[in-house]
């Protein structure tokens, strides 16, 4: 199968393409696919619902904005900080516990880090675990001991088989192909935990990425679904009737995702608007000089 291909026009000629990954796993089974399946795609920030789960069982005393705060990739807005700070006070810790560094753009203190909520919500599984905080985001802790073995189980997978890295707020990531990672997010609302993620994240979708994101705009278009994007443009979801979804631009370019995301969807009888299939691009006078769009307009292959 051909991958999706997103278009960058300026007037009548396309200035560059961006090829995109996508697969639909539905019953264990690819129901859905574009370009390479097999594409080992790093779940970066697309982990964090997973990651959120040994917090939630944990935990009996969150509110819903605790957990989707935990499962965020926040844009700094007032009210994500301000969960992020309700949810260190839970813990209890303080902003000089977590170990995340500072973000350029943004202001100089740990709690603006766009994984705040994850590690806010690393801390406060541990508290209740008794186990140490200090180091709680390396290898070999207890908590990502437990969250490497909750991948491996979500996937399907031993989990030596796992390839691991270094995330860039210092957590451990992960590297599955792409059809796992769908196959993950398909058993999602299924996992010990993950109904009480998942009714979190759709609950409060404006904490789970902000205004414009695509997972916050996605889980707002679509009842029943939710969405985490992660780094270099991968975008994960779990439709209603376990159906998971996974897309990855292969350059790593985001301004691809909006359109690969409406045009594969489309292909599952999912409509997305027109919000999403076409990206305007601009100059610096304000006025329109060009689109991003998916050439392939007739979305998924089954």
């Amino acid at each position: 199968m051909d991958p999706i291909r997103v278009a960058a026009r300026r007037g009548p000629f396309v200035e560059s393409v961006h090829l995109v990954h996508a697969v639909a796993v539905q019953d264990g089974a690819v129901v859905a696919e574009a370009g390479d399946p097999g594409f080992l795609t790093s779940l970066r920030s697309s982990a964090k619902p997973f990651q959120a789960l040994p917090l939630v069982r944990a935990r009996d005393d969150l509110e819903e904005a605790d957990i989707a705060i935990a499962s965020a990739s926040h844009r700094a807005e007032p009210e994500q900080i301000d969960a992020v700070r309700r949810l260190l006070a839970k813990a209890p810790a303080t902003e000089d516990d977590l170990e995340v560094g500072l973000q350029q753009g943004r202001p100089p203190q740990r709690i603006y880090h766009n994984c705040s909520g994850k590690h806010a919500g690393m801390l406060a599984a541990c508290r209740a675990q008794g186990w140490p905080t200090a180091g709680y985001r390396l290898a070999g802790h207890p908590l990502q001991d437990e969250i490497l073995n909750e991948v491996a189980a979500a996937a399907e997978v031993a989990p030596a088989e796992l390839e691991a890295g270094v995330d860039g707020c210092g957590v451990v990531c992960f590297a599955l192909p792409l059809e796992r990672v769908a196959f993950m997010f398909s058993r999602l609302p299924t996992r010990e935990g993950g109904e009480r993620v998942t009714a979190a994240m759709r609950a409060q979708p404006q904490l789970v990425g902000g205004a414009g994101q695509p997972d916050t705009e996605l889980m707002r278009v679509l009842p029943g679904w939710v969405a985490k994007g992660g780094a270099e443009a991968l975008f994960c979801a779990a439709g209603p009737d376990g159906l998971g979804v996974a897309l990855k631009t292969q350059d790593g370019s985001y301004r691809a995702l909006r359109p690969a995301i409406a045009s594969f969807l489309a292909g599952l009888d999912q409509k997305l608007g027109p919000g999403f299939a076409r990206v305007s691009l601009g100059n610096s006078r304000g006025e329109e000089v060009g689109e991003v769009v998916a050439e392939r307009e007739e979305g998924a292959r089954r």
